[in-house]
């Protein structure tokens, strides 16, 4: 008799499946794709031929149905394989971004995207910043006007993944006039095409994760039917809310993954280099820091998997999301951090993958939801402070 494996024994199996495929892509390669900003395809499509693009596509659109602890999981060891960000997000944007298709798009959407989704066949950007709103996404200036059949969009946005080679774009618009009563009502979700004449796209020149593009959109008058409208007019960002928690227990995760690929290198280090006669890492000014930093970083995935849990067991987890995503950006920066300090002056070789391991991991204080605000967050959500902004 075949028994279903618990869910402990799901997550190891995924974490070792993954791990043996993400490290058959090694620090070299990754070096490569970041010197010449090359889109990882090959990494991507190694991925697919697993299935894993649809880790958390259901089986019935052809996906695998993993609950997002397995999915975090795989994130973290893609990150921690030394593909950093620049694999975490090429992955990444396949398995969470379409969330709110699975949850509130129409039966015919669903069967016609999500395969192509979870086979790789389709690359889809996700288009919700913008330059003037920040994070005070009420305020973003990107509309929709309804017209016969569909609707017409206009606006911009900015920090788009994945412009350069999408075929289609999640988007939000302004459908209905902003409210002070009801700030965050009046935004649609669109599952738009990337039309290339009604959509400027320009590259973002950045610090960090080269592989993988990052940009500026300008729409003029791009067409959308409504049978592209993601759900209900006027209820978009409420179907963004699903999503907000589980991206951010994966940012957490794939925080954590950066900080285990550079302690593993820095670690590496200490044994090695030998000054005074004696390896560096027998000094406890080098070995402190690097197990600190381990202790962090596990502590920092014990608080994400907790907070995956009680996603999957459909739990309250907001607060435990915020911190997972706040513990694991932290831990993992740090990480990197002294790991680069330990490597002294050879930190700042790019052969030595520090440095490119670093400059990924800070973005995670940034985006997508800086720590200043987690703290805002849990100061007004769980301590009962007054809201401070």
């Amino acid at each position: 008799m075949t028994t279903t494996p618990d869910t402990d024994d799901k997550v190891e199996v995924v974490r070792q499946a993954t791990r043996e495929l993400a490290r058959k892509f090694d620090n070299d390669y990754w070096l490569d794709k970041d010197r010449k900003h090359e889109y990882p395809w090959d990494f991507v499509k190694a991925f697919a031929a697993g299935g894993w693009l649809g880790a958390m596509i259901p089986e019935e659109y052809g996906g695998i149905g993993l609950g997002l602890e397995e999915a975090a999981v795989m994130m973290a060891e893609i990150s921690a394989s030394g593909a950093g960000m620049s694999g975490g997000s090429a992955i990444h944007f396949y398995v969470f971004p379409p969330a709110p298709v699975v949850k509130y798009g129409s039966e015919q959407m669903k069967r016609e995207y999500l395969p192509k989704l979870a086979s790789g066949e389709l690359l889809m950007a996700f288009g919700v910043t913008e330059p003037t709103a920040g994070v005070d996404t009420s305020r973003i200036k990107t509309k929709a006007t309804k017209v016969d059949g569909g609707w017409i969009v206009n606006g911009q946005k900015v920090f788009i993944t994945n412009a350069q080679n999408a075929q289609k774009i999640l988007l939000l618009a302004r459908t209905s006039p902003r409210r002070e009563d009801k700030p965050l009502w009046g935004m649609s979700l669109f599952l738009a095409d990337m039309d290339r004449s009604k959509i400027t796209v320009r590259e973002i020149d950045k610090l960090g994760r080269a592989a993988i593009d990052t940009n500026e959109l300008f729409i003029d008058n791009l067409e959308v039917s409504d049978d592209r409208l993601v759900g209900e007019v006027d209820k978009g960002f409420y179907y963004l809310l699903d999503g907000l928690n589980p991206e951010r227990i994966v940012v957490g995760m794939e925080g954590i993954g950066l900080g285990r690929a550079a302690l593993g290198i820095g670690s590496e280090y200490a044994k090695s280099r030998v000054v005074f006669d004696r390896p560096i890492g027998r000094n406890q000014a080098v070995a402190h820091p690097l197990a600190d930093s381990w202790i962090r970083l596990e502590a920092a995935e014990g608080m994400a998997l907790r907070a995956a849990k009680l996603f999957d067991a459909g739990l309250p987890c907001g607060p435990e999301a915020a911190a997972a995503k706040y513990l694991g950006a932290e831990a993992g920066f740090e990480a990197c951090d002294r790991a680069f300090s330990t490597l002294g002056g050879y930190a700042y070789a790019k052969e030595y993958h520090i440095e490119r391991l670093w400059r990924e991991v800070r973005l995670l204080r940034n985006a997508p939801f800086s720590q200043e605000m987690v703290r805002n967050y849990i100061s007004q959500q769980v301590l009962g402070l007054p809201r401070s902004y």
